[in-house]
C-alpha cells in the first residue's frame, strides 16, 4: 500500500448531529450481510471515471455510427450524450457523496421517487451487465482474430474467463488495480492517436497526402438524414455505458467525500477529450462511407475504424499495438460488468428484492454468490459456436438494450426528488458536502436529454434508414429492454401491494446512510455559494 493509500485508509467520517444512531444503516435493508471492504482509493476512482468504459464501443461501435450518421452526427451525438452524462455524473456524486450506500443509484430511486421503480432500475441494471459480460468475453476473443484466425473463439474465452475468475479473487481492491493499470493504457492510446491523426491529417505519413476537412465536404458531414443522425445515439450511449460505477463504488471508497467528487469532475475531460477529440480527428481521417464500415459491430476489431485509418496510412505494426489496446478494452469494460452487476443485485436482495442468498458478502468483502452467478452467465459467451448462436445472443443482448438511459434517467429525477424533499423538510443545504454546480436545473436538463434520446431511438428501431419500413424483429431487438422494464415495474407493484406512485417528500428517509457535513464545517462548504459559473469552473477543475 502506497503512502498516499495509507493516508486515505486513515480518513474518517464523523457521524452528524442529525443522524444519530442511524449514521451507519441504510434504508430497507430486510437481509443485512457483510459489510463490503472499502479498498478502493482515490486513484481507482479518478481512473474508472477516466476510462473505466473506454471500449469497444469507442474503438469499434464508433465505426458503424460514423457510417450511418456521417462525421457531424457522430461528433454532435457524442456531445449531446456527453452533455446529459455530465449533469448525470454531477447529480449522482452530490447523492454519492451524502449518501456512500450499498446499491447507489437504485437505492436512491427506491428512497427518492417509489419501491417498484427502484426494483425495475436495479434488476435491469443487472440484466445490463449480466448479458454484457458473455458479449465482451466474445469480443475479446474476436480481437485475437485479428492475429489468428486458425484457434477456434471458444478457446479464448476460456482464457479470458479464467483471468476475470482470478480478478474477482482479490476483490474490490483487484477491480481497482486492474481498472487503474488499463485504464491508464487506454488513455496513453487515446492521446496517441490523436497525435497521430493530426500527423496523417497534414500528410505527414502515407500517401494520402494534406486532408484537411475533406471528408466533411466529399461526402458530406452528414449521411442518411435525420434516420443516421438517430442511429448514433444508440452506439454513444453504449459506448458511455459503465460511467455511472463511480457512483456504485462509492460504498466499498475509503473517502468518498474526496474521491467522488474528484471522479465526478474527470467526467468533463473524458467526454471532452478522449471520445469528442477522438471522434473528431477519426472523422478528418477516415471517410464515413468506407464501406467497410459497416461491419465495425460487436467484436469486429479488423473493421475498427481507429485500426482501419493507421493501416490506411501505411504504418506498420501500430495497427496491430492498437488492436492490442482494444484487446485490453474489451477486458477491461468485462471486469466491470462483474463489479456492476455484482453489487447491484447484492444491494437489491438485501432489500428483498434478490433471493435472500444473494445478500451473503465472506469476509474478505466479496458477495460470493453474486460473483457465481456472474460468471455463470459469462459461460453463455459460448453459444457463439452453436448453430444460430449469434441471432439467440442478439435477442439476449436486446434484454437491456435501453438499461443506460434508464438508469441515467432515474439518477436525475432522484436528485430532484432529493433535493426538493430537503427543502420541505426543512434541512440547511450547507449540509450537503458536495452540491451540483447548476443543481436541479442540471438533473432537468439531463432528464430532458434522456427523453429525447429515447425518442430519436424510437424513431431508429422503427426507421434504420431513410427508405426503410418498419420490422417487428428490428423494432423488438432495439426496444424490447423498455417492455421489460415495464413488466418489472408491474410485477413489484404486485408483489409488494404497494400502490402508492411516488413516495411524499415529507416521508422520504434523509438521515438513514448519510454523510452530512457538521456545522462546523458549513464555513468550507460556503464557496459552493458563489456565483454559478464560478462553481461551474470549480465543480470541472
Amino acid at each position: 500500500m502506497s503512502e498516499s493509500d495509507s493516508k486515505e485508509k486513515d480518513i474518517s467520517v464523523q457521524p452528524h448531529q442529525y443522524a444519530g444512531s442511524h449514521t451507519d444503516e441504510e434504508v430497507g435493508i430486510v437481509h443485512k450481510g457483510a459489510a463490503l471492504k472499502t479498498d478502493l482509493r482515490g486513484r481507482h476512482m479518478q481512473m474508472i471515471a477516466v476510462g473505466g468504459a473506454i471500449g469497444a464501443g469507442l474503438f469499434i461501435g464508433s465505426g458503424s455510427a460514423l457510417h450511418n450518421g456521417g462525421p457531424a452526427s457522430l461528433i454532435i451525438g457524442y456531445l449531446i450524450i456527453g452533455v446529459m452524462l455530465l449533469f448525470t455524473m454531477q447529480a449522482l456524486g452530490e447523492l454519492a457523496v451524502m449518501y456512500p450506500v450499498n446499491g447507489a443509484f437504485y437505492t436512491y430511486v427506491v428512497r427518492f421517487i417509489d419501491p417498484s421503480l427502484g426494483f425495475a432500475i436495479g434488476w435491469q441494471y443487472a440484466i445490463n451487465w449480466l448479458t454484457i459480460l458473455p458479449f465482451e468475453l466474445i469480443a475479446a476473443s474476436g480481437t485475437i482474430k485479428f492475429w489468428r484466425e486458425d484457434i477456434d473463439s471458444a478457446v479464448w474465452i476460456t482464457v479470458f474467463l479464467v483471468v476475470l475468475i482470478l480478478i474477482q479473487i482479490f476483490g474490490v481492491r483487484g477491480y481497482g488495480e486492474v481498472e487503474f493499470i488499463l485504464s491508464i493504457i487506454k488513455i496513453a492510446a487515446c492521446i496517441g492517436f490523436i497525435i497521430l491523426g493530426i500527423v496523417i491529417n497534414v500528410g505527414g505519413v502515407g500517401d494520402q497526402g494534406y486532408l484537411g476537412a475533406k471528408y466533411w465536404h466529399d461526402p458530406g458531414a452528414f449521411q442518411n438524414g435525420f434516420n443516421g443522425f438517430a442511429g448514433v445515439f444508440v452506439v454513444a450511449a453504449f459506448a458511455f455505458g459503465g460511467t455511472e460505477l463511480v457512483g456504485l463504488a462509492a460504498a466499498e471508497s475509503a473517502n468518498p467525500r474526496k474521491a467522488i467528487p474528484l471522479a465526478a469532475k474527470q467526467v468533463f475531460f473524458r467526454i471532452l477529450f478522449f471520445y469528442v477529440v477522438n471522434l473528431f480527428i477519426l472523422g478528418l481521417i477516415f471517410k464515413s462511407t468506407d464501406e467497410r464500415l459497416q461491419y465495425a459491430t460487436g467484436s469486429n476489431s479488423r473493421f475498427s475504424p481507429f485500426v482501419l485509418a493507421i493501416q490506411d496510412a501505411g504504418i506498420k505494426v501500430l495497427p496491430s499495438i492498437f488492436n492490442a489496446v482494444i484487446t485490453i478494452s474489451v477486458i477491461s469494460v468485462a471486469n466491470s460488468c462483474a463489479f456492476g452487476s455484482t453489487r447491484t443485485m447484492q444491494a437489491l436482495a438485501e432489500r428483498g428484492m434478490a433471493p435472500k442468498f444473494l445478500s451473503y458478502v465472506d469476509k474478505a468483502g466479496r458477495p460470493l454468490w453474486c460473483v457465481l452467478v456472474q460468471l455463470l452467465f459469462g459461460v453463455l459467451a459460448y453459444v457463439t459456436d452453436a448453430p444460430k448462436g449469434g441471432d439467440a445472443f442478439t435477442w439476449l443482448l436486446a434484454l437491456s438494450g435501453l438499461a443506460n438511459f434508464f438508469v441515467w434517467g432515474s439518477v436525475c429525477w432522484a436528485h430532484i426528488r432529493f433535493r426538493s424533499a430537503w427543502k420541505a423538510q426543512g434541512r440547511d443545504f450547507r449540509e450537503i458536502p458536495y452540491l451540483a454546480p447548476l443543481g436541479i436545473w442540471g438533473s432537468y436538463i439531463a432528464l430532458v436529454l434522456v427523453w429525447i434520446c429515447l425518442i430519436a431511438t424510437f424513431y431508429n428501431a422503427l426507421y434504420p434508414t431513410p427508405n426503410s419500413t418498419p420490422n417487428a424483429e428490428t423494432f423488438f431487438q432495439s426496444y424490447l429492454a423498455a417492455f421489460i422494464f415495464i413488466a418489472l415495474y408491474i410485477f413489484w407493484k404486485f408483489w409488494s401491494r404497494n400502490w402508492k406512485m411516488i413516495v411524499k417528500l415529507q416521508d422520504i428517509d434523509l438521515a438513514s446512510g448519510s454523510r452530512p457535513l457538521d456545522p462546523s464545517e458549513f464555513e468550507d462548504a460556503t464557496a459552493q455559494k458563489s456565483h454559478w459559473a464560478m462553481r461551474i469552473v470549480r465543480s470541472l477543475f
